[in-house]
């Protein structure tokens, strides 16, 4: 589970869901049935060992995604997979709903996966590979030997200018386009979370989004 803001919307969820569905729990302090759901929706998906995440966001305190997914009322919930809203609902609902909507969620996973799987040329010939991708923590593994090098190696001045004339360029297409979006994502990692406009861009690469 994780709370989730404006700023970091995109990544962790938008982004996030390309990977494994991710649950969008809008809610509020103020809000009894927010009160009732939350506990449920925590053990629900806690017990779906990591087939599903949940998003956590306070509406009050994080304005733009409440915009964003035109919310009327809360809590309202949202499962979101490949960037998309795939299913939803609104008010308080019992542990049998919320154990039937995040097991539909988990099989529509399945049978994505299962049709992947059928196609040529997409198995990793290397079992290792597949092990690689089914690890979440896989590519920080894989990657460890080069990122001890870089470490090592002092690192390239960024070019400020030059990453936000980029951004711009990328971000009216980044709704339509993975390769706009994968790359709006990259250069936001290349400016830095303690850049001062870092979380100006996630906020726009949000609303730009929905």
């Amino acid at each position: 589970m994780a709370d989730v803001t404006d700023a970091t919307f995109a990544v962790d969820v938008v982004e996030r869901s390309h990977t494994v569905p991710v649950v969008v729990d809008l809610w509020a302090e103020w809000c009894g049935p927010c009160k009732q759901l939350g506990p449920i929706l925590d053990k629900v998906i806690g017990e779906a060992q990591g087939l599903v995440e949940l998003a956590k966001v306070d509406v009050d305190a994080n304005p733009q995604v409440s915009q964003a997914f035109q919310v009327q009322s809360i809590p309202a919930v949202y499962a979101m997979k490949d960037g998309q809203v795939v299913d939803g609902f609104m008010g308080a609902q019992g542990e049998p709903a919320v154990v039937e909507f995040v097991q539909k969620l988990i099989n529509m996973s399945d049978a994505e996966s299962a049709a992947d799987e059928g196609g040529e040329g997409e198995t990793p010939a290397d079992p290792e590979a597949g092990a690689f991708i089914s690890m979440p923590d896989g590519e920080q593994a894989i990657g460890e030997p080069a990122v001890i090098e870089a470490d090592s190696a002092p690192a390239p001045p960024v070019d400020v200018e030059a990453i936000e004339a980029e951004l711009e360029t990328l971000l009216p297409n980044v709704k339509l386009e993975d390769e706009a979006r994968e790359r709006f994502v990259a250069l936001l990692d290349e400016l830095g979370n303690d850049h001062p406009s870092t979380n100006d861009w996630r906020r726009r690469l949000t609303t730009a989004l929905y």
